[in-house]
């Protein structure tokens, strides 16, 4: 295991922690900026289901540890790596940073995995974004690897 890499996103969202952290553990706001259906709320100890329909693609999500409103630990992805969702209170709002580890690939298989998980969990952040403060459906989820 390539323990020493890891990948790390962050954003402030200029809305309250609760409403933030919210939309992270309730996949009724979740579908709104990421994936498109989940077998559950997330919840530590328990594993659901995520899936982006338009790629005919699912993951399984085990959720190691969630302390509301400050941090969700899990487990997922196909090698399974360690994503971690930490939320701080500010004066503007809530940032968050998205940290993913634990990559078993090497060489330019780590490199395309680094590349590909900063660009996807940025991407996840904008569009979360644009959903809680704006109201405003991105569907950069979609439109980032559009059918022809």
């Amino acid at each position: 295991m390539n323990s020493t890499v890891y990948v790390e996103a962050q954003m402030l969202i200029r809305k309250p922690i609760e409403d933030v952290f919210e939309a992270f553990v309730n996949p009724e706001i979740t579908t709104q900026f990421w994936f498109t259906k989940s077998t559950g709320i997330l919840e530590a100890g328990k594993t659901v289901t995520w899936e982006w329909e338009m790629y005919g693609v699912k993951s399984d999500v085990k959720v190691n540890e969630v302390i509301p409103n400050q941090l969700i630990k899990t487990e997922w992805g196909n090698p399974s790596t360690h994503v971690d969702y930490e939320f701080r209170k500010m004066e503007k709002g809530t940032f968050v940073v998205i940290k993913s580890y634990g990559f078993t690939q090497k060489g330019e298989d780590l490199l395309k995995t680094v590349n590909d998980n900063t660009g996807g969990f940025t991407t996840v952040l904008d569009g979360c974004k644009a959903y809680l403060e704006h109201g405003i459906k991105l569907n950069l989820i979609g439109d980032k690897f559009p059918q022809k």
